[in-house]
């Protein structure tokens, strides 16, 4: 890992394990090395680093593009991997530096849903996810994050000491449809897109906050 990266790596693993008290389950299915896609829920602006703190190598992030015009900001964001996208992260500039990651061997979160819980409860994914993954090669990796919307959702200012947990399920492999999507009509690839989309959301679904 890059000093920087580390050092906020290393922090946020100590602040959750004291002030959260969290759990990690199966850090090991993410891949060690080469190209990953990392697709949690979302609950809170505690998943990103709270997913990336528990994997055991570097991962991209997505943030906003308009946090990158702050010099001292924007500088810090690039130094921790982060990804700039629009606000609906969709954008084409946001896509080809998703894909530009993913080609040189990176691993980067996503999030099916697309934007936070309202309730706590997981939501139905967006098809964006599954753009992402028909266009890459990457295994991906369906991630849970489990209390954060109790500690820190939208109605919280600041984040509350309760008990957070993250498991990681195995890979998921969609070499068929990749296939077939090379070839298939434009509405069959759409229904693609959002097939990839409802399978992740189910896996991230069935993980429960105990070992395999």
């Amino acid at each position: 890992m890059k000093p920087i990266y580390f050092i906020g790596w290393a922090f946020f693993r100590i602040f959750y394990r004291i002030y959260n008290r969290w759990e990690v389950f199966n850090p090991e299915n993410v891949p060690p090395n080469g190209s990953a896609i990392l697709a949690s829920n979302h609950a809170s602006f505690m998943d990103p680093p709270l997913v990336g703190a528990a994997a055991r190598r570097e991962i991209n992030y997505l943030a906003r593009e308009s946090l990158f015009r702050f010099p001292v900001l924007g500088s810090l964001l690039r130094a921790v991997n982060a990804v700039p996208v629009d606000r609906e992260g969709g954008g084409a500039a946001g896509l080809r530096a998703i894909f530009d990651r993913l080609l040189k061997g990176g691993a980067i979160i996503l999030f099916p849903e697309g934007t936070r819980t309202l309730d706590g409860s997981l939501r139905p994914a967006k098809s964006g996810i599954g753009l992402t993954v028909i266009k890459s090669e990457a295994p991906v990796v369906p991630v849970r994050v489990f209390g954060t919307f109790d500690a820190f959702s939208r109605h919280h200012s600041f984040p509350r000491p309760s008990k957070i947990a993250v498991k990681f399920g195995k890979p998921l492999d969609f070499s068929k449809l990749r296939e077939e999507a090379r070839t298939c009509s434009k509405p069959r690839l759409k229904e693609i897109y959002q097939e990839v989309a409802d399978e992740i959301m189910r896996e991230i679904a069935v993980l429960e906050p105990r070992p395999d």
